[in-house]
């Protein structure tokens, strides 16, 4: 399969032309709230194998027939296009990404990138073989708070850290079994949420996970297929370890969607609070030194965030302007630190997390 040819004259356009795959309802989402913000991207076709799907998503979005796909290969011969974003389902990620590097196309694809670190290299060695970019959307790190904590840390500001807490707590509330689809989500819990948070752990600390232990738990009233919560331990390098408590299904005052955050130093602790529902403006990062009451910090301003600002450095690279922050090499650590949890969760003993090499990303 090739791509349908890029004339000279697009090639030189400031829009970076882009196939969307996955028009189910997170997939619908990137076309309301994270595309539109991305002046730097064209969105010019859309592919779903479902066709009701594609047919549903065509009409809320007003396009015609030349603009909808249920095959990315007969889409990437028809519509000229440099990069394709998958926001299909986690088990068509990989088959997805391959197809279209296959094409010549860059990609951005959501996550978890895959359910294992061995599907995730396909992909990965396929792209750096074709020279292609493939970036993965954890969207949670481009907000100003993480990126604050990571600077902090980084710059010592609270010396050698000792102890990192997370807890995260939501609650779907009454969602009804046979239309609320995220019940069957394979792994609830680490899979489609603790990703996001093992990923700020690697991001924030610059440590890879060394081991993971994971006990979880699926209370009676719980509508989850999977786990719904858990407690974990994890092992970074240089010793550091991190305490996660998570739910779905919990009943306690509800979290941002970053959870909440304490990194303890030796000088002092870091706070962390945020990606709520009114974006960046919701983050908060606090500093106590020396057993003083921690102070708010001012944080970084950004014009796009989240899943948006992600979106924008894969249209740059595209453009020749560099690597963006997550590649699909980069993530294979969160990937790594994924697969160990769930494993542990099965066999209940403490589980090694796989070491994938290259640098902390």
């Amino acid at each position: 399969m090739v791509a349908a040819d890029i004339t000279p004259d697009q090639t030189k356009t400031s829009r970076t032309r882009i196939l969307h795959v996955g028009l189910g309802g997170w997939g619908g989402d990137w076309e309301r709230n994270a595309i539109p913000p991305v002046t730097e991207v064209d969105r010019v076709a859309i592919v779903d194998a479902h066709e009701p799907t594609l047919r549903a998503a065509q009409e809320k979005l007003g396009l015609p027939d030349d603009m909808c796909f249920t095959s990315l290969t007969e889409a990437a011969k028809a519509v000229p296009a440099e990069g394709v974003v998958v926001t299909a389902p986690m088990d068509f990620h990989v088959p997805v990404a391959l197809e279209a590097l296959d094409a010549g196309l860059h990609v951005l694809v959501e996550k978890p990138f895959a359910g294992t670190v061995a599907e995730a290299r396909t992909a990965v060695e396929r792209a750096e073989e074709l020279g292609l970019v493939l970036q993965v959307s954890q969207n949670y790190r481009f907000y100003p708070g993480p990126q604050k904590v990571r600077e902090l840390l980084a710059a010592g500001t609270v010396g050698d850290l000792s102890v990192v807490h997370v807890d995260f707590r939501r609650w779907d509330h009454d969602a009804p079994v046979e239309t609320y689809r995220h019940y069957q989500f394979p792994h609830p819990l680490i899979y489609d949420m603790a990703i996001h948070h093992f990923d700020l752990l690697r991001m924030t600390t610059g440590r890879e996970a060394v081991s993971v232990y994971a006990k979880v738990t699926d209370p009676s009233w719980s509508k989850y297929t999977e786990e719904a919560a858990a407690v974990l331990v994890i092992e970074l390098e240089g010793g550091l370890v991190c305490s996660y408590r998570g739910s779905w299904v919990s009943r306690a005052p509800e979290t941002h969607w970053d959870g909440e955050w304490v990194f303890e130093g030796q000088d002092g602790y870091v706070t962390l609070a945020g990606r709520g529902n009114s974006g960046p403006a919701d983050d908060e990062v606090r500093v106590g030194l020396a057993g003083g009451v921690a102070e708010a910090v001012q944080l970084p301003t950004m014009d796009v965030w989240g899943r948006s600002a992600g979106l924008r450095q894969f249209a740059r690279a595209i453009r020749g302007g560099g690597a963006p922050d997550v590649t699909g090499r980069s993530n294979l650590g969160s990937v790594a630190l994924m697969e160990a949890a769930a494993r542990s969760a099965a066999s209940g003993k403490v589980e090694p997390v796989e070491q994938v090499g290259g640098t902390v990303a």
